[in-house]
């Protein structure tokens, strides 16, 4: 027995709400911190900076705070929010399994791995872009490993896909666990920092180099979203009707590997983004990929700009782990809104 269907909200709606939500969560977001820029100052900044003389500028000190310190994480927050939205319905869309989220294919963990390799080889002075760039190839290794692993007979079958993502995330984790058993003291705190994931070391130089990944990524994944609609009704009724399973999936997971390893390579390890955004969409837009994308993207931005605000600012003079605060937020609501579909259903198939 199921429950009475819920009117679903499409992309006309969903899609110019979530910019202007997205856009006065920029500006609030931007302006609160220790030293406070008034909203409409930080309007009027954006405007300034877009040649569009509109709005009162803030002093001196407030359009350092907001240009050197406060855009760059909240543009980066935006970045890598948007990616893991992304990710997250893509593969629950490819897979066809709810439980499907990017740390499954081992992103996450290879990533995590690297990033400790790197600073355990390099030690204290280790730079922080070849971090970075350690966490990048960690994860789009990993996932190419994952994938191959759990190909068989020229298929991937979703089950032998996740219990392989769990075993070489198992790998992964004794990896990790050896490199900070290794390291020194000082670089032990690092990696057991950059787990936690943090955007307080966010620049512009950075977003530059994330938002082409994602931006390419989210095009990539608009490109499919009609192909995995037809897998959506069956993997049989989609070669009838023309699609192709394998190739489609295999683009699939190098979309959801680029926008995962690039979100995560200088933030760290950011949980429950790309699991719950897609599902809590999924209840308002329901399962078409072409709104279900674009709104998880926005959900996904607007999530963690604000998951990025409350870290900098619940606590005076702290700056706590962002991807303790995800999880703290993301487990609790994953287990209602599991809840609540299953109750909805009637039990699970």
């Amino acid at each position: 027995m199921t429950g009475p269907r819920l009117r679903r909200v499409g992309a006309a709606v969903v899609v110019p709400v979530g910019l202007v939500v997205l856009a006065i969560v920029v500006v609030l977001a931007a302006g609160i911190g220790q030293n406070h820029v008034p909203a409409f100052e930080v309007f009027g900044s954006l405007m300034h900076h877009l040649h569009i003389p509109l709005g009162p500028l803030p002093d001196q000190v407030g359009e350092d705070t907001l240009w050197n310190v406060r855009m760059p994480r909240v543009v980066l927050a935006l970045l890598v929010g948007a990616a893991l939205g992304c990710a997250g319905a893509v593969l629950q869309g490819v897979f066809a399994n709810p439980l499907a989220e990017p740390g499954i294919i081992g992103v996450s963990s290879g990533a995590a791995a690297g990033a400790s390799g790197v600073i355990l080889v390099g030690g204290l002075g280790v730079a922080g872009y070849a971090v970075a760039g350690g966490a990048f190839a960690g994860g789009l290794v990993t996932t190419a490993i994952v994938y191959l692993l759990s190909r068989s007979a020229g298929r991937t079958e979703v089950i032998t896909l996740v219990l392989t993502g769990i075993a070489i995330n198992a790998f992964a984790g004794g990896l990790i666990a050896f490199f900070t058993f290794r390291a020194g003291p000082t670089a032990r705190d690092q990696i057991v920092f950059w787990q936690l994931g943090s955007l307080n070391r966010a620049s512009w130089d950075q977003v530059f180099l994330v938002v082409g990944f994602v931006v390419v990524g989210i095009i990539a994944s608009m490109v499919i979203a009609r192909r995995m609609d037809l897998l959506s009704l069956g993997e049989y009724s989609a070669r009838h009707l023309g699609v192709d399973v394998e190739a489609l999936r295999r683009v699939a997971v190098v979309i959801v590997a680029i926008l995962t390893a690039a979100a995560v390579a200088f933030c760290g390890i950011i949980l429950f983004v790309g699991l719950v955004v897609p599902h809590l969409m999924r209840l308002i837009v329901g399962p078409a990929h072409r709104v279900l994308i674009p709104a998880s993207v926005l959900a996904g931005a607007i999530g963690l700009v604000l998951a990025d605000l409350a870290a900098r600012t619940i606590v005076d003079y702290a700056d706590l782990p962002i991807g303790m605060l995800t999880s703290l937020v993301g487990g609790p609501v994953f287990l209602i809104l599991l809840r609540r579909t299953r109750a909805r259903q009637g039990g699970w198939t």
